[in-house]
């Protein structure tokens, strides 16, 4: 789908220079369990690429796609469009703690840089999960499980304060 066609859900996952077209398809698959929609911004893997295609397992056909050149991009267009938008970033409120209003839009960075500086400057808020151990890091497409069927949970009822 290209930017002029594409209607989005009321959850969408902004995908912030993503290097690993295996972990963009892992991704692609946790937004179409969700009924959600992905911005792929920067260099990261969008439809249609081969090593995305292998790892999406079908679901970079459904789910629908935009690519911003640059996640700010994609934030300032999200914004304008009603969504609240957060990042996950460590030191943020954890993801099954946090109150959230739907439309939402979250950003997950690069799996060595994080997310954009500008565009942190931007968003509504930090969500993230608690970290022990030395290394304080998982794999992108396991924060993005991690966080947003917490956030799902938490929006159904699922999990109260």
């Amino acid at each position: 789908m290209n930017n002029t066609e594409t209607t989005f859900p009321p959850l969408v996952l902004v995908l912030d220079r993503l290097r690993s077209a295996y972990n963009t398809g892992n991704i692609f698959r946790i937004a179409e369990a969700l009924g959600a929609g992905v911005a792929a911004c920067g260099y990261t893997p969008c439809p249609p690429h081969p090593k995305l295609e292998k790892t999406a397992m079908g679901t970079d056909k459904t789910v629908p796609c935009i690519h911003f050149e640059t996640s700010l991009d994609a934030v300032e267009y999200f914004r304008s469009a009603g969504y609240t938008v957060l990042a996950a970033e460590p030191g943020g409120t954890e993801a099954w703690e946090i109150d959230v209003e739907y439309p939402l839009a979250v950003v997950f960075g690069n799996e060595a840089l994080g997310v954009a500086a500008e565009t942190l400057e931007k968003v509504d808020g930090i969500v993230s999960l608690p970290m022990n151990g030395g290394k304080a890091s998982i794999n992108v497409g396991n924060a993005a499980a991690a966080i947003l069927y917490a956030i799902d949970a938490r929006r159904r009822g699922k999990i109260r304060k």
